[in-house]
């Protein structure tokens, strides 16, 4: 007999271990997305009032300095003894410069509609400031009041953008009303918002980024509990555990004791049906014991058919005895059985029962293989297997078991008889088929072997051996972790 090394596990994407999934339903991805949307929103919202608030101070800023430019020349103006207003000295070059973007006019308003300017700022030079009509109306019904608009200036072909304040007022001597206007260029402000504004936008970027795998880390680690809950549930099903034993925070206490409520509720269903199937058998045994001893000691025919009907009454019984019985470990049961250690058993036991033909049992199990059920049904399932295997090979059985699928495991029985054709392989799945009547036994091992695994959820396939006999695959739960 040979052990192989430990078989790597497959990666099940129900085990536990497996990090949460991200997906539609996730309640990860529910939550990371609800909060990451709601921060976005709010960032944005936050982004887009910092930039209107800039923008507004900003602004208030650059029109206090026109508007103190506007009443410093209507402060400093004077009137000529002809009429004419004179400009008050000012010291700023920007004024003196051409098209420099700093300008100040100083008209009178005739009521004609049109501005004629008395003085102006040298950056202006031959050009005139003008306002809208709304604000001219504006200031002739507030007059001294300062009314501040956009515009364009002289520069860049007379699309320099400009801020501009203007105040209407009446100076002694002169009969018109004066209207005295400072402007800027706003461009260098634009300039500013816009940079404040990508400045805000990239903050609150990585603001927000920060805020989302908090959010995540958050999230996972309050659900902490719930994904050691689901981690107890699988080990209760796969044999690791009778029930949930960790301690839950309040939210979850109450359904760890639902679910420990009910499994308990199912072990004691099993329980019972257990019982139930004993005393089944213990009722019906008894008569049909009766009745083939009460046969056997009357040798007329009528005694010899009774004979046999009770014979196969008690296989019946025994059959589907023992598919209840199965039938109610598979679904209630969580224990575990050393695959490795029933092949030993059954291998050496066959090996001294069929010692007089000298049969060789070669079988091979990973140390870490376990069978998801019962050792007793284990042992009927693997020793129907090889003792058939035993009676009609020539000298060899080759068993091999190992890991199939996530939570399967895979038993093959192979010998170097004379094997089976697709036919011959229907037919011994009947219960009590025999195909070579000079082999003991009551033909019900394949179709037992059959039973068996379907009650788990697995199944049996036949097929030829590379030994020239017969191969058997069978499908069974494997116990993980």
């Amino acid at each position: 007999m040979r052990n192989k090394p430990p078989v790597r596990r497959r990666l099940d994407p129900g085990r536990p271990g497996r990090r949460p999934e991200f997906g539609r339903r996730s309640l990860v991805g529910r939550l990371v997305a609800l909060a990451a949307v709601w921060s976005i929103l709010l960032l944005l919202g936050m982004g887009v009032a910092l930039t209107l608030l800039f923008d507004h101070a900003a602004l208030s800023r650059f029109d206090t300095d026109l508007a103190d430019l506007a009443n410093g020349l209507y402060a400093g103006a004077g009137v000529e003894a002809d009429g004419a207003v004179t400009a008050p000295p000012l010291t700023d070059e920007r004024a003196t410069r051409a098209y420099s973007g700093k300008y100040w006019q100083i008209a009178d308003w005739p009521g004609d509609g049109r501005l004629h300017a008395l003085s102006r700022s040298r950056s202006l030079w031959d050009q005139v400031l003008n306002a809208p009509r709304k604000v001219m109306v504006q200031l002739k019904a507030q007059p001294g009041t300062t009314a501040y608009y956009d515009t364009t200036g002289p520069a860049q072909d007379g699309h320099e953008p400009l801020r501009a304040a203007a105040l209407l007022a009446f100076l002694p001597g002169h009969a018109a009303p004066v209207v005295f206007m400072a402007a800027e260029n706003r461009a260098p402000l634009n300039r500013d918002v816009r940079r404040f504004a990508w400045t805000t936008a990239s903050a609150l970027v990585l603001l927000g980024v920060g805020l989302v795998g908090a959010v995540v880390v958050q999230v996972m680690v309050g659900l902490t509990p719930l994904f050691a809950m689901r981690r107890e549930v699988a080990g209760v099903r796969q044999g690791k555990a009778q029930r949930l034993a960790g301690a839950y925070p309040r939210e979850l206490a109450p359904l760890a004791s639902e679910l420990n409520a009910l499994l308990d509720h199912n072990q004691e269903v099993v329980e019972r049906q257990r019982t139930h199937v004993g005393n089944l058998a213990h009722a019906l045994k008894t008569p049909i014991s009766v009745m083939l001893a009460e046969a056997d000691r009357d040798p007329s025919p009528l005694a010899a058919v009774v004979d046999r009907q009770a014979e196969a009454m008690r296989r019946q019984v025994e059959h589907h005895l023992r598919r209840a019985r199965a039938a109610a470990r598979a679904q209630g049961s969580g224990e575990r059985t050393s695959v490795a250690e029933v092949l030993d058993e059954l291998s050496r036991t066959l090996e001294r029962i069929f010692q007089a033909r000298a049969v060789d049992v070669d079988w091979e199990a990973d140390d870490g293989l376990d069978f998801l059920g019962e050792r007793q049904d284990l042992q009927e399932i693997a020793g129907n297997l090889l003792e058939n295997a035993c009676k009609f090979c020539k000298a060899r059985v080759r068993v091999n078991a190992e890991p199939a699928a996530p939570g399967r495991l895979q038993l093959t029985v192979e010998d170097d008889g004379p094997g089976l054709d697709e036919a011959q392989g229907a037919e011994v799945l009947k219960r009590g088929a025999r195909l070579d009547e000079s082999a003991p036994g009551s033909g019900l091992g394949l179709s037992i072997v059959d039973e068996l695994a379907r009650a788990y959820g697995g199944s049996l396939t036949l097929s030829r051996s590379s030994l020239g006999g017969l191969r058997v695959d069978l499908d069974l739960p494997r116990a993980e972790g």
